[in-house]
């Protein structure tokens, strides 16, 4: 069993959140393969399917990001799932907007959500970083990452999520780089048609 796990703030003011694009590419796997109904545990909300086989426990944790790791650990201990199985989809202020970068272990970069998981279940869990962009400034990194997406940014976000739930049966599979390249081909924007000869 693998655990995928979403990361992002509960509540309606949150949704829209860049912090929260984590628990968007989350629902967007859970539609995409037709997951059974979410229901409240672990101090989360969890949802169980299959992908390329796999039987998948999809993890949003309800704590706040602080205390994610709370939540975390509770479904891997009730499941008894090693953290070489975890797999958390977070926000990622150090790649450009769009930009992906698959990782396993390491230290949490000053994200929150994951320094409290390595506190519960330690560092050697994958993570797939969703870029959202810096800001170019370290005091205004909090508000960044709280505010709401941008209208224009949905002509990236939109595409990305979706390419994301499209292609994770790779992932899944251990076929990392072409999980990313699938990716990268998807979100090219089309070739300018050449100019008619005349």
């Amino acid at each position: 069993m693998v655990l995928v796990v979403g990361l992002g703030n509960p509540g309606k003011g949150y949704a829209r959140n860049r912090h929260n694009i984590g628990f968007m590419a989350l629902d967007a796997v859970v539609a995409r393969y037709s997951f059974a109904r979410r229901r409240a545990k672990f101090d989360g909300e969890i949802c169980e399917g299959e992908v390329a086989g796999r039987r998948v426990m999809a993890l949003k944790p309800m704590t706040y990001m602080n205390e994610s790791g709370r939540s975390v650990g509770a479904a891997c201990r009730f499941y008894r799932i090693p953290t070489a199985e975890v797999l958390v989809l977070h926000d990622e202020i150090d790649l450009a907007a769009g930009k992906l970068r698959l990782k396993t272990g390491g230290g949490a970069a000053g994200h929150n959500g994951l320094r409290s998981i390595q506190a519960h279940i330690g560092a050697d869990f994958r993570r797939l970083r969703l870029g959202i962009g810096h800001p170019g400034d370290r005091d205004r990194v909090v508000g960044h990452v709280l505010d709401d997406f941008a209208k224009v940014d949905g002509q990236w976000l939109e595409p990305l999520l979706g390419a994301v739930a499209e292609h994770f049966a790779l992932l899944l599979e251990g076929h990392g780089p072409e999980f990313l390249n699938r990716i990268a081909l998807a979100l090219r924007p089309p070739e300018p048609a050449g100019e008619d000869e005349t």
